[in-house]
């Protein structure tokens, strides 16, 4: 799979293809539906799949303290796309000069000029453009004018409700790690690289690897039992904590450390998988080191009991 960062970096080899806009969060189900069908009409036209998303996302650049917690970085996004067969990524910058671009202006120069598209794939819900002008209609007028057809994408429902990522946050939110798995159709996972920190953990018997978040807030909070994936693909069991640790922190910037259960090796520098089966507490502050300790302790001591009850099922 290629990516393309910017359309300042798209080339000629790029025009003429089937493509589909979108946040794509979490990747979930209907997400998957719709990359699958992408990929089908592309086929059928032999022409290359092709996936445009905006880095900030759009919410995020308007109002970065209110907009949705993400469920997936970009790397995440990209990894899903490529197993699902995507042929090209455009990840545009959505910045203040992008996003004085009209709905006219969004389709001449992204979908006309720089791609060629020659089928769209969009949600009829789908909004674009300063003026607001743009919208599904708007797509089809302008696709009759100019050579490409407009496809509504399609809906995915369980239990009769829309599969989206404000559902699986609202599953995240309330650890059930069941439904999330559902909607994604995968368990939910959090990547990174285990980075040096402070190394506290090591001075209360539990030394963790923290590993980078690379973004302020997280859809997670709290202690939980985990699995971790390390580099050489075992998966081991641990316990994490996910949260601002505001015992020993006032940054307010969102953390993950990992406990790996009798574990001991060096992690540093490897990209390791996190995935979170069962919420043990929520995050606390703690008035002294002494009572943080005890209750890491309690934390491990409860996630194995937990781990031996996953183990068997």
């Amino acid at each position: 799979m290629q990516l393309v960062r910017g359309l300042h970096n798209v080339r000629p080899s790029h025009h003429g293809c089937v493509a589909t806009i979108g946040n794509f969060d979490g990747v979930h189900l209907g997400h998957q539906a719709i990359l699958t069908r992408l990929r089908e009409s592309a086929a059928r036209l032999s022409l290359p799949s092709c996936v445009i998303v905006f880095e900030p996302q759009p919410r995020e650049f308007f109002n970065p303290e209110t907009a949705p917690v993400r469920l997936t970085r970009l790397r995440d996004k990209l990894r899903l796309f490529a197993e699902a067969g995507i042929d090209q990524v455009l990840c545009i910058a959505f910045n203040k000069r992008f996003r004085q671009l009209s709905a006219a202006e969004f389709v001449q120069t992204v979908l006309i000029d720089a791609l060629g598209i020659k089928h769209l794939k969009v949600g009829d819900d789908f909004r674009f453009g300063c003026d607001r002008r743009g919208d599904y209609t708007f797509l089809q007028d302008a696709g009759q004018q100019s050579g490409f057809s407009v496809e509504p994408t399609t809906t995915i429902e369980i239990d009769g409700q829309r599969v989206s990522s404000t559902w699986v946050r609202t599953a995240l939110a309330n650890a059930d790690f069941a439904l999330a798995r559902r909607l994604l159709g995968r368990p939910y996972s959090i990547d990174g690289r285990v980075m040096h920190g402070k190394k506290l953990g090591r001075t209360l018997n539990a030394p963790t690897a923290n590993v980078q978040l690379k973004r302020h807030r997280a859809p997670l909070q709290g202690v939980y039992l985990v699995s971790v994936q390390l580099r050489s693909g075992r998966h081991l069991p641990g316990v994490a904590n996910i949260g601002t640790r505001p015992t020993v922190d006032t940054t307010q910037q969102a953390h993950l450390e990992v406990h790996v259960l009798d574990f001991s090796g060096d992690l540093y520098g490897q990209h390791i998988a996190v995935t979170f089966h069962k919420k043990i507490r929520d995050e606390q502050r703690f008035e002294s080191l002494p009572e943080l300790q005890q209750a890491i302790a309690a934390d491990i001591a409860q996630a194995h009991t937990l781990w031996q009850h996953f183990h068997t099922l």
